[in-house]
């Protein structure tokens, strides 16, 4: 019989054991061994049961246990030191409480998804498991983060397999209650709530649900409430589902009601506010509006509330194409923002503008997510040096007149939680070298001194260690195996082939990511016949483990999921290769350190970073990638392999995967395979063996979370916070009326008058050239703008490569003309075909760069007769 309704019941724990309820509910312990053992003690089959779920643990412990461990002295001290231990985490100083100058009061984090723990499943891929990793190691450092997310009531899928291999999507309903989350709740116990206005006069309310991830309180806004019709109810169903206006009203509740969410919580708690306002990607880029209108419901006009904003607001893309980019249809915002909807002090078209793809190449009709996260933060970044690049080109008709170099997008490359992902087997190896509390310390990104220890370990421990890691991947991957298996309606005497698939001493590679097209999930298929060759060698044989999940909308990705499952299958081979379906956080803490290869092969430039090889690499697993995303910026023969690739542009698709797929074979016939296999003198793979302790040693302390977050405090949130002190009502005033005279001035801005003492053709290395110019200023004095003298080598069409821009001084002016006069040196500091030339930029001491207005006035071919001036 199915029940009719469901309920929590909660135990009801002895005094002496209260204290495993907080511990239970701090997500701390999904990273802290100790207090993972401790949940472990108190039943061990219920804790396998639980799959490592201290709040599930809890709900299927006997009462008669609770009691027994209630008199268990040994136990209480143990609870005692873990309870302690999570007070001094949370309450202590850390690393951001040492640092000197006025750092944020607060940071508000926003993203669509948080992976913090398979227990909390709010994830679909690398955005969110990013996400998760940046709470756990601002939290580590004490970093006062407030995370805002959504609550999905049924999380992203969870995936199984056909008989003929094809995907099948499964959404469990989540009962928050069995969640390690709390309820937000006023003073007088009644559920926190905010609430958005929709067109027709209805509401959409939701709940906020509190997650602590370890310091750092993560607000989860939940729109199944009673209150609400059903259409409503179902806003927060799934992560990336439904139509059009259902992802609107996502990122509507995400951006809008995650800024009332956060006021709620700090007037609730006492909590700081924050002064700096961070999305991870465009989904919440409508936490920008929100706080416009709390400005002007206090009397400020939109332009000077915009500056504001946009002065303590940070925008990360991860995006490296178009596509990938959240985009409505203007008649669809335009219905839900106004005086009958959302934010109905705001002209609807001031709201529009902000998102307006108006730029050669856009599309008027539309409103971009990402222009509108750029438009409204002052500082923005890519994830990546080489996503950096990729992201000031497709960005860059938003500052017209600008290189690409010059566009105002840095970068900040990636990092994952080392605590989270390092196997525990990894960390009691480095334990026993440097001592646990240094071991910790390093982990945690703040003492990378200690990584140098690595090289110092005996090369059989290290052998041993990779060893031990392969043999459980090879068990993990039989059960989940035999279990997808019987899924598929296999018979438990159809599957006695499973007892010998992988074997621990065979070279294993690792493949597992979402499955959209660009990360070619079958590259490896491309030569089939080669393939096989490699995994059946008699003497250095390959095994290779697959995971992913294709978006459930994509039937092309699904198409690549079966034609892998597909060959898997074949008996030839099915000891050899495996896909294993439902790829998430629980199976990716065993397969990362299992596999001695992990492998990558998308599409340059398409991956914005791809942090599943630093999570290999932390355990000592090499990796085998094409040079894009951190393996651009990190790669070094010693800890890896580079795939090399076919990325010109008129290279055809089909060929360009022959010549990569057939590259990849290359790599592992007479590079991989033979070092993983050949022995030196002392029976071991000497030259393997020391590729891991550099992988260790050199690429750990970089691909840390903690070294991520402190670059984030440093360059973005610090100069951020700083501009929101700076910017206080009357600045914001002064700055959007200094703006919109700039704009209206600047048609009238133009360089007039250039002459030098160049010589003709050519010149010495060193020697200096005086430029003095003469410009129009229209309606601006000097105090607006910057005249700068822009040089460099140049290419084939004078166009200036590489350049370097000095400031021209101000000498005299105007003229009766209405010119004024600058003049200043040129140091000819390259050899070779060089150019130069003068610009004019709006300049303010309150704009975070001189591309910031996206204005800029350049002298013509005709005033610089030296563009191109050979020098020898």
């Amino acid at each position: 019989m199915k029940a009719i309704r469901r309920l929590t019941v909660r135990p009801v724990l002895p005094d002496p054991l209260r204290p495993l309820s907080d511990l239970a509910r701090n997500l701390r312990w999904s990273w802290h061994a100790e207090t993972r053992d401790l949940f472990q003690s108190v039943d061990p089959e219920c804790w396998a049961a639980s799959g490592g779920d201290p709040v599930r643990l809890l709900g299927t412990v006997r009462p008669a246990r609770l009691a027994e461990l209630a008199e268990d002295r040994r136990f209480l001290r143990r609870l005692t030191a873990a309870a302690d231990d999570l007070d001094h985490y949370v309450t202590g100083d850390r690393w951001y409480q040492t640092q000197p100058g006025r750092l944020p009061a607060a940071v508000a984090y926003f993203s669509p998804e948080f992976g913090i723990n398979a227990a909390l499943p709010q994830y679909s891929g690398g955005l969110g498991i990013l996400a998760g990793d940046h709470l756990k190691a601002a939290s580590d450092l004490g970093v006062p983060l407030i995370g805002v997310g959504l609550l999905y009531r049924h999380g992203y899928f969870r995936q199984s397999l056909s008989r003929d291999g094809w995907q099948q999507e499964h959404y469990p309903v989540l009962d928050p209650n069995e969640l390690p989350l709390s309820l937000l709740k006023e003073s007088d116990g009644t559920p926190a709530e905010v609430r958005l206005a929709l067109p027709g006069g209805r509401d959409l309310r939701a709940r906020v649900w509190l997650a602590r991830v370890g310091r750092v309180p993560l607000l989860l806004l939940d729109s199944d409430v009673e209150e609400n019709d059903l259409g409503e109810r179902g806003v927060t169903d799934r992560l990336y589902g439904g139509g059009s206006e259902h992802r609107l009203l996502q990122e509507m509740l995400l951006g809008i009601g995650g800024v009332r969410a956060v006021r709620t919580y700090c007037r609730l708690t006492g909590h700081a506010d924050p002064e700096v306002f961070h999305t991870n990607e465009g989904h919440a880029g409508f936490l920008g509006l929100e706080r416009i209108a709390e400005l002007c419901d206090t009397g400020s006009e939109f332009d000077p509330a915009l500056e504001a904003v946009r002065a303590g607001t940070v925008f990360t893309t991860h995006t490296p194409v178009p596509a990938g980019i959240d985009r409505f249809d203007r008649e669809l915002l335009a219905r839900h923002f106004g005086p009958d909807a959302e934010l109905p002090r705001i002209d609807v078209e001031r709201v529009l503008r902000l998102g307006m793809e108006t730029y050669p190449g856009g599309e008027p009709h539309l409103f971009n997510m990402a222009v509108m996260g750029l438009r409204l933060a002052q500082r923005a970044n890519g994830v990546s040096l080489l996503h950096g690049g990729v992201s000031r080109e497709m960005f860059s008709g938003l500052w017209p007149g600008f290189d690409p170099d010059e566009v105002p997008i840095t970068s900040v490359t990636n990092g994952v939680h080392a605590p989270t992902w390092v196997a525990p087997e990894v960390f009691r190896l480095g334990a026993r070298q440097v001592g646990v509390e240094r071991t910790e310390t390093a982990l945690t990104g703040d003492g990378s001194e200690s990584w140098d220890a690595v090289v110092d370990i005996p090369a059989g421990d290290v052998w041993e260690l990779r060893r031990t890691l392969r043999e459980q991947l090879v068990t993990e991957v039989r059960t989940r195996l035999r279990a997808s298996w019987r899924q598929r309606g296999a018979g438990s005497a159809e599957l006695g082939w499973i007892d010998g698939v992988l074997d621990p001493d065979v070279l294993t590679i690792g493949f597992a990511r979402r499955v959209p097209s660009y990360k070619r999930l079958t590259l490896m298929l491309r030569d089939r016949d080669r393939l096989t060759d490699l995994l059946l060698h008699p003497e250095r044989p390959v095994q290779i483990v697959v995971a992913g999940k294709a978006h459930p909308a994509d039937d092309g990705g699904k198409r690549l999921v079966q034609e892998l499952v597909r060959f898997a299958d074949d008996p030839r081979v099915r000891h050899r290769i495996v896909f294993l379906p439902d790829y998430g956080m629980a199976m990716a803490q065993k397969l990362y350190p299992g596999c001695d290869i992990w492998l990558n092969n998308p599409l340059r430039p398409l991956e914005a970073c791809g942090t599943s090889g630093m999570k290999a690499a932390l355990n000592g697993c090499l990796n085998l990638s094409v040079l894009d995303g951190w393996w651009d910026e990190w790669f070094q023969p010693d800890f890896g392999w580079a795939i090399p690739t076919a990325d010109g542009a008129a290279t055809d698709p089909d060929r360009r995967d022959d010549i990569e797929a057939a590259a990849l074979y290359d790599l592992l016939e007479q590079r991989v395979t033979p070092r993983f296999y050949e022995r030196g003198q002392s029976g071991l793979p000497d030259r393997w063996i020391e590729m891991v302790r550099r992988t260790l040693g050199l690429l750990g302390p970089k691909v840390l979370a903690g070294r991520m977050v402190r670059e984030y405090v440093e360059r973005l949130y610090a100069p951020a916070a700083a501009a929101h002190r700076a910017m206080d009502p009357d600045s914001a005033h002064a700055l959007a009326d200094w703006k919109a005279r700039v704009r209206a001035a600047w048609p009238g801005v133009a360089v007039d008058h250039l002459e030098t003492a160049a010589p003709a053709g050519t010149a010495e290395l060193g020697a200096t050239l005086v430029l003095r110019v003469r410009v129009r200023l229209g309606e601006l004095v000097p105090d607006d703008v910057e005249v700068q003298a822009v040089s460099g080598r140049v290419d084939t069409e004078d166009r200036i490569t590489d350049a370097s821009a000095v400031p021209l001084k101000p000498v005299g002016g105007p003229d009766l003309e209405g010119r004024w006069a600058y003049e200043g040196p040129l140091t000819l500091d390259r050899t070779g075909p060089f150019g130069y030339t003068v610009r004019i930029l709006p300049a303010h001491p309150l704009l975070a760069s001189s591309a910031d207005m996206g204005l800029v006035a350049v002298g013509s071919e005709e005033l610089v007769e030296a563009a191109g001036l050979l020098m020898r």
